[in-house]
């Protein structure tokens, strides 16, 4: 007969036994189950892209994720717009940062790496200038040229906006030194407006400003010209603000010389050929041949100008998109 602790012995063995039959059978089921997911996900990333857009508020991210919609093909091509801390942030990511393919960047960020990267160049690639941010200067009345602003308090917006970076830089390279403050544009235009110490504030956005639309500024206020210069041709292009513009600012027939700073979504050089390669080049093919479905009401406007030949300075484009226009050039030379 079987003891009481004999019988208690007996029951853990069985239950042991059992549990470990069930373990090694879900075992089993889930090294049954391991192929077919890590399948799953190696299918998912193989066309995964990851596109460093900018600041939550930026327009840069708003057009990351516009082209997120409309290239977006399941499983083979997703799109993830990532928020950064802006256009600089956004070039590191690029350089530095595991899954990021492309990033939207102002060209005169690739000024930063020219001691610490003096190739960036041939690591980086463009695949189409998005849109111009334009240099606005906008002055007090008694400001009469860019030399005026010497030791003058200057808001340049807050950091890790595209002012607060190639503000300052392009007053650096006119010579002029002013006091660089970094505070939000509408506290600045008040001070301005106020007769504060203010002397001026600088945007760099598309053209038209929605607050120099909005607002009456009256009594002399007014944008400074900036001519175009050849120290100004690695990374800038020449613009012109208009009474078309800013209807209440610019007279007509006036045309106030400015420059403007292109934003560009660009690539990482990958290997041609390599998994990351085939990932942008599927992107560019995706984003350059649905361009289109951009270009109308619901999207931004920017989309509305955008010229996919557009070329940047300092860069040379993403080979599989010079190939894309190259085959766009042939197929329209063919049907003539």
């Amino acid at each position: 007969m079987i003891s009481k602790l004999g019988a208690a012995l007996l029951a853990i063995l069985l239950l042991t036994s059992v549990a470990m039959l069930s373990t090694a059978g879900a075992q089993d089921q889930v090294g049954r189950r391991m192929p077919r997911y890590e399948a799953q996900q190696e299918r998912f990333n193989a066309w995964t892209v990851g596109l460093a857009a900018g600041l939550l508020e930026g327009a840069p991210l708003r057009l990351a994720s516009e082209m997120a919609r409309i290239v977006d093909d399941g499983e083979n091509l997703h799109v993830l717009p990532i928020v950064t801390r802006g256009p600089t942030e956004n070039l590191n990511s690029l350089l530095y940062l595991r899954g990021i393919d492309l990033a939207i960047i102002n060209a005169d960020a690739l000024d930063e790496y020219h001691i610490q990267l003096p190739d960036i160049r041939r690591h980086v690639t463009y695949l189409v200038n998005l849109f111009p941010s334009q240099l606005h200067v906008f002055v007090r009345p008694e400001i009469n040229t860019l030399e005026d602003l010497a030791g003058k308090k200057v808001n340049f917006n807050t950091l890790g906006t595209t002012a607060a970076y190639s503000g300052p830089m392009i007053f650096s390279r006119l010579g002029i030194d002013v006091k660089q403050t970094f505070i939000p544009h509408p506290v600045a235009l008040q001070q301005l407006r106020a007769g504060a110490d203010m002397a001026a504030v600088v945007f760099v956005t598309s053209k038209p400003v929605d607050a120099f639309l909005r607002n009456r500024w009256d009594g002399g206020f007014h944008f400074l010209s900036v001519p175009y210069e050849a120290r100004f041709e690695d990374y800038y292009l020449p613009a012109v603000l208009e009474n078309s513009d800013y209807p209440a600012l610019v007279k007509e027939g006036e045309r106030i010389s400015t420059i403007s700073v292109p934003t560009v979504l660009v690539a990482y050089n990958w290997p041609a050929g390599s998994n990351r390669y085939q990932r942008v080049a599927r992107f560019t093919d995706h984003l350059f041949s649905r361009i289109e479905r951009l270009q109308v009401a619901g999207f931004d406007n920017n989309w509305r100008t955008v010229n996919l030949r557009g070329t940047v300075p300092g860069l040379t484009r993403f080979p599989a998109a010079q190939e894309w226009l190259d085959r766009q050039e042939r197929k329209s030379a063919s049907s003539r």
